[in-house]
């Protein structure tokens, strides 16, 4: 659909993108309206997809991972995902390979790395990351999850809410206070599995949107994890929270353009068939105009995504970056899927339309993952050095 050509992905990318485009076709797409009415994907979708090798690819391969240093392969997968219109899926996939896995890989100790990794590249382990509570959402310094270091073993209390992927996780990621005292300084990362006792799951949220992603909370009760399963340093937690935080914002911008794309390629395809007035809704001049404002932004959006993926490439995306990329490109979303609905007119408010699902989905995509107005004040603090 765009006039420029895009020129960060070269031949090898585009097979890769035709594997994953064949994969979503027949195994994600005839799927999703039941996963929608069960409130999740199947665990049997993340099988698949883990035996077909699109799950954690940069694993080394001592693991069993393909060992792909080259974030152009996980954003294909981002865009394809999005492109298909199939929101859950959209973000589940994506948060368990490029938000939840980089944790485990860059500060996990090794028997932590042997323990979890095959079962997150094969899609026997499906992931979470469990940083928001009840209390404490964008302000993670708040958390009051704690972690009581007991000598041979850290034990654990608390609980989590809005947990992406969370009903069906069998590994998570948790921040916790190892010193409540400390505030930023005294929160700590560990992996916790749904083996463990006192670890357990809300129901499902009956959520305005995103139906198909198993969204619960979390809650933990004594839990005792053993000391290898705390991710890199005592109170480096929310380092790491800063330092990782980056690429999943990426990704959330990422998956907001593609996402954003399905809805309006489904609505310039209804304008031309739907007729009023003797002739095609799109003859009209307003029509017209709110497609050539969409298609220009939505393409200017693609180019800044590229550009981003590339400098991701070599390790040149800042947390402000970042930001702006989620704030820009979600808010983007979210415009797109409003002016798709207003060019359905009342179908366009009826769920069996995909742009009704477009919408609803949309939204949260502005408050997930730091709110739009931090990522503002991230942005800004950049520009008052």
């Amino acid at each position: 659909m765009y006039s420029v050509i895009r020129t960060i992905f070269n031949e090898e990318h585009e097979m890769f993108r035709q594997s994953i485009k064949d994969f979503i076709a027949k195994e994600i797409t005839p799927y999703n309206a039941e996963w929608e009415k069960n409130k999740m994907v199947s665990r049997e979708s993340w099988k698949k997809l883990g035996d077909n090798g699109f799950l954690c690819i940069q694993a080394p391969e001592q693991f069993g991972g393909l060992n792909i240093q080259d974030f152009r392969y996980n954003a294909i997968l981002v865009e394809e995902l999005g492109l298909s219109g199939c929101s859950g899926p959209a973000i589940g996939y994506p948060l368990h390979n490029d938000i939840v896995f980089p944790y485990i890989l860059h500060y996990g100790t090794e028997e932590a790395k042997a323990k979890y990794i095959p079962g997150m590249i094969s899609g026997d382990l499906i992931s979470a990351v469990a940083m928001t509570e009840p209390g404490a959402g964008s302000d993670l310094q708040a958390i009051r999850s704690t972690a009581v270091d007991m000598g041979d073993h850290y034990l654990i209390n608390g609980s989590k809410t809005f947990i992406t992927n969370g009903y069906l996780a069998d590994v998570v990621v948790v921040a916790a206070k190892t010193d409540p005292k400390l505030g930023a300084k005294g929160i700590s990362l560990f992996i916790l599995d749904k083996n463990m006792e006192g670890f357990s799951k809300g129901v499902p949220f009956e959520k305005v949107g995103l139906h198909a992603q198993d969204t619960c909370e979390l809650f933990f009760e004594d839990v005792r994890v053993p000391k290898e399963n705390l991710l890199g340093k005592v109170g480096e937690g929310f380092k790491y929270l800063m330092t990782e935080l980056a690429q999943e914002r990426l990704i959330v911008g990422l998956a907001a353009v593609a996402l954003a794309e399905s809805a309006f390629l489904s609505t310039l395809e209804y304008v031309q068939q739907r007729k009023a007035f003797g002739k095609s809704i799109s003859d009209f001049q307003n029509t017209r105009f709110k497609l050539a404002e969409m298609g220009a932004k939505l393409e200017q959006g693609r180019m800044y995504c590229d550009q981003l993926v590339s400098l991701h490439n070599d390790k040149k995306v800042d947390p402000a970056m970042a930001s702006s990329a989620k704030y820009l490109l979600t808010e983007l979303q979210c415009w797109v899927s409003d002016e798709c609905v207003q060019l359905h007119g009342g179908y366009g408010y009826m769920w069996e339309y995909p742009v009704a699902r477009a919408f609803a989905d949309a939204r949260v995509q502005r408050i997930y993952a730091g709110t739009n107005e931090i990522m503002k004040e991230l942005i800004v603090r950049k520009l008052l050095k």
